[in-house]
């Protein structure tokens, strides 16, 4: 039987009150973290993640925490049905029952949705109005989606015939909150205390945060459907745990989706490097960075992952300078479906940006454009080129010229991962033996 380390995260199988001193008390459903190894028999001291207490546990007792599977049925809100008309959403809500509901998109006014409730009296229809960017049913009280529109009325009925009670799950619809919980992924807003805004992208923002003592990164999006899209990325990260990637420590669904993972202290490279510059850090820095990332990506790509989005603004920096990949938002297995607008042109291969083959192979080629980032100390690449020039200039054989001072091994290293042929470009791991040699030259000097 496997050993679990220190830092494996356990879901209880049962309740557990405690009968022996020194025991921890836990429910059915409880996350626990392993901090010791006690014997061999399978017991382990642990701490329990929602009251921080600490004590031993039984093997016996809990369940390693599992992956979620990608599964396009899993959804963060399984009680909306789409475009379905009136008449339908009535037979759904079929017995009817006090508290019963589904959302459906308003037929009659386009954009806007229909909240659909049942109670002992009838059905009731209440028009979700668009307005100024927000979601109203009384237009006293918005909402930025249509999650937190839904916890809003299950907290109270606020005006409408009867609380909301209980989701009428569209056909085959799995809910997330209901997977991410028997998964143990899904953590307690009550536990979350939220600090500064750290930084804001396109989906929504992130904050510094403490989660039970441990300081954290929260990722909030509001967007319902970008909130979905992101479900998928989480579901990515579960089957991840590499000490070059940025560790997910589990969701919230509150008002949108929160994702919460390890808190990188120094922010992104790009950044990082612009502020600090040649006199703080070294090439010897630069190598080690640039060995992190790789090594990050070779794990990946042993997972048979493909990032798409490899770029020194996407690596993050801990507190002890250690460099890791982060922003799964695209990675998925080799494939050869894009969204084009969404790709970042100057670090993507012209195999992916023309045919839309996107492979390690491709990212292959993006590690080439963010080890010219990182030795050019956080400059843009293709400095002064319109995105129209770098396509069609590097599909005619252009390639960028050495950062100023870049050690010629590592200018080497970035041109083999430009070759035009994917099948002529090195594995991650081959570049990681040609990092190292360099990493060893460096020292010696």
């Amino acid at each position: 039987m496997k050993g679990w380390g220190p830092g494996t995260q356990c879901v209880a199988k049962c309740d557990h009150k405690t009968s022996k001193k020194n025991e921890l008390p836990f429910h059915k459903g409880d996350l626990l973290t392993i901090t010791e190894i006690v014997n061999e028999k399978g017991v382990y001291k642990a701490k329990h993640n929602k009251t921080g207490e600490e004590g031993l546990i039984a093997r016996n007792n809990v369940r390693e925490r599992e992956a979620i599977r990608v599964d396009p049925h899993i959804s963060l809100m399984p009680w909306f049905h789409g475009k379905i008309s009136g008449e339908d959403a009535v037979q759904q809500l079929q017995p009817q029952e006090d508290g019963l509901f589904l959302v459906r998109e308003s037929i009659r006014h386009p954009g806007d949705y229909v909240l659909c409730v049942s109670s002992h009296s009838g059905i009731n229809h209440y028009r979700v109005i668009y307005k100024d960017n927000k979601l109203t049913i009384d237009e006293n009280d918005y909402f930025y989606n249509l999650i937190e529109l839904i916890e809003h009325y299950r907290k109270d009925a606020f005006g409408l015939v009867t609380r909301l009670s209980k989701p009428k799950h569209k056909e085959g619809a799995k809910s997330a909150t209901e997977e991410l919980s028997k998964a143990g992924w899904l953590l307690s807003m009550e536990r979350l205390t939220l600090g500064d805004k750290v930084g804001e992208g396109e989906f929504g923002d992130v904050f510094q945060a403490d989660y039970m003592g441990q300081k954290v990164a929260v990722k909030n999006i509001k967007c319902d459907v970008m909130a979905q899209a992101f479900l998928e990325e989480t579901a990515v990260m579960t089957n991840l745990q590499h000490k070059n990637l940025v560790t997910l420590l589990g969701v919230i669904v509150d008002n949108g989706l929160h994702i919460i993972t390890d808190f990188m202290s120094k922010g992104n490279l790009v950044n990082y490097l612009r502020t600090r510059g040649r006199s703080v850090v070294t090439v010897k820095h630069l190598i080690r960075f640039g060995l992190d990332v790789c090594e990050g990506m070779e794990y990946l790509e042993s997972k048979k992952l493909v990032h798409r989005d490899l770029a020194a603004r996407n690596i993050l920096i801990s507190d002890q300078n250690v460099a890791k990949v982060s922003d799964f938002g695209l990675a998925k297995g080799a494939s050869n479906k894009q969204d084009q607008a969404k790709l970042p042109i100057k670090w993507t291969a012209p195999e992916a940006l023309k045919q839309h083959k996107f492979s390690t192979k491709s990212d292959v080629w993006s590690y080439g454009i963010f080890l010219w980032e990182l030795f050019s100390y956080g400059r843009a690449p293709y400095p002064k080129m319109s995105l129209t020039e770098v396509t069609a200039e590097v599909a005619n054989g252009y390639r960028m010229e050495p950062p100023e001072q870049c050690p010629a091994p590592i200018y080497e290293t970035m041109k083999c991962c430009w070759e035009q042929d994917p099948g002529k470009r090195p594995t991650f791991k081959k570049i990681k033996e040609k990092m190292e040699k360099e990493r060893r030259r460096i020292e010696s000097v």
